[in-house]
């Protein structure tokens, strides 16, 4: 039963991993379309009302949080990795490093996705406020990127869904493994007291 579970545990930290980093691409792509879109149709940042599309300034309002949203998914990164420090993926009993571990990427990865999707969500309520008949007649005369998609948007449903599974996955593996580990102790008592 060690076996499986000590397998388990190893595709979920390596799979946490790969679902942080394609958070990690998420956050680097997330203005490509605004960037493309928005960024030609305001020339003077600092004059944000002066533009000829209006709604257009969510590229600049989005800065901020771009920022944020990189730092966050660099530090989630960094979390997961604590898994393969204190070996979580590959030990077969856990000790107080392993729990710390795992408490602190189900924490983490919670709060970064609550706050994640609060943020994504009004920024795509003020994306939808732009005014697309101004934004395709700005396209066709500069030549630039035209689109109504929310994809970059929506697409964090699966990205943080994902992350939220692999959370469910660790705490059920690291409830699994306590159960074996007291197993374990219960079989090494009674086979202590049998040979007493």
């Amino acid at each position: 039963m060690y076996k499986k579970q000590v397998a388990l545990q190893k595709i979920l930290c390596i799979g946490m991993l790969i679902v942080c980093a394609l958070i990690f691409l998420y956050s680097l792509g997330i203005m490509t379309d605004l960037y493309d879109a928005l960024y030609d149709t305001i020339r003077n940042p600092e004059k944000l009302e002066k533009t000829t599309v209006t709604g257009s300034r969510i590229y600049y309002d989005m800065q901020g949080f771009n920022k944020d949203f990189l730092h966050a998914s660099i530090g989630m990164l960094l979390l997961c990795l604590t898994l393969f420090v204190t070996n979580t993926h590959s030990r077969r009993k856990y000790y107080i490093g392993n729990y710390v571990s795992v408490g602190l990427v189900a924490a983490g990865g919670c709060a970064f996705t609550v706050w994640a999707h609060r943020q994504i969500e009004a920024f795509k309520a003020q994306f939808l406020q732009i005014n697309f008949e101004e934004l395709a007649a700005h396209a066709a005369k500069k030549k630039t990127l035209y689109t109504e998609s929310t994809f970059w948007f929506d697409i964090h449903y699966l990205a943080f869904g994902l992350l939220m599974l692999g959370i469910v996955l660790l705490i059920a593996n690291l409830i699994w493994k306590r159960k074996l580990m007291k197993e374990e102790q219960t079989l090494l008592k009674q086979g202590k007291e049998a040979v007493a």
